[in-house]
């Protein structure tokens, strides 16, 4: 049996995965605004760092895995918010982890992104390449033109910013090279306590005329189906990939988007980043 961090452990699918993990007799520190074994609140930079060294003291300086699934959704006048718990408040605390995962030889995390990152239109470029310079307040300067409408171009360009650090990061001989498998989980239109707060919102016609190929809307508990296969044996094999399971959105709007075969120039910049670590 095993040692797992889950943020967002007091609902949705948070709460799924930990429920899963110890109805398996694996030890699971939840992390949370409340109702959790670590109460922090992920938006505060000092919260996140009490936070990451709370849950090492509590699993002896060694983690089997972690599940980032703590998150806020695109509520207006929150955008500082969302940027940080969605973007820092992963990064932050893996960064934190980083060492008690590679302790265990062959940890597994998994992290929460959402279709939003090829489904929201609009987003900058600018927002997400601020956000991977860890400059917050830069990246939120740029979305100050979208006004009243700059909470889902926050949130999907959090998330957005969050795969892209998962990719760049998964293939480092830090993660990958420590035996740690790093991936992310992106889910769509999820019956979670958020999807149905916007459900019952003024907003609520937009979010249900959403299209989702297959009909209806994910089950939490299906979902952390997901999250803990991605944190077993079965998923050595995986490394830095974005696993969508969203009813067929993402496939919707971009049916010939991908995959894409990669571009010299940046083959060449990927082989030159590996050199340079290699060199370390």
């Amino acid at each position: 049996m095993g040692t797992y961090a889950v943020t967002g452990r007091a609902s949705g699918m948070g709460r799924a995965v930990a429920d899963q993990l110890r109805a398996a007799g694996h030890t699971v520190i939840g992390v949370d605004l409340d109702d959790a074994d670590v109460q922090a609140d992920l938006s505060v930079p000092r919260a996140r760092r009490e936070a990451a060294a709370a849950v090492l003291s509590a699993a002896g300086e060694r983690l089997d895995g972690a599940v980032l699934a703590a998150g806020l959704g695109p509520v207006r006048g929150r955008e500082r918010a969302i940027a940080q718990v969605n973007y820092f408040g992963v990064v932050d605390l893996l960064r934190e982890w980083r060492p008690a995962l590679a302790a265990a030889g062959n940890a597994k995390v998994v992290v929460f992104s959402s279709n939003s990152t090829t489904t929201t239109p609009g987003v900058p470029r600018r927002f997400v390449r601020a956000l991977l310079a860890e400059d917050a307040d830069r990246a939120l300067r740029g979305v100050r033109l979208f006004g009243k409408a700059a909470a889902p171009i926050v949130y999907g360009g959090s998330k957005l910013a969050l795969s892209r650090w998962v990719r760049r990061n998964a293939v480092l001989p830090e993660w990958s090279g420590a035996g740690i498998r790093l991936n992310a989980l992106a889910p769509g239109a999820v019956l979670t306590p958020l999807l149905e707060d916007q459900l019952a919102s003024p907003a609520a016609k937009a979010v249900a005329s959403f299209p989702v190929p297959i009909g209806g809307y994910g089950d939490p508990s299906r979902l952390a189906d997901w999250a803990v296969f991605m944190l077993s044996d079965a998923a050595d094999f995986l490394c830095g990939s974005v696993i969508f399971v969203d009813g067929g959105s993402d496939a919707y709007f971009r049916a010939d988007a991908w995959p894409q075969s990669v571009p010299l120039r940046a083959l060449l910049r990927y082989l030159r980043r590996m050199r340079s670590f290699a060199r370390r």
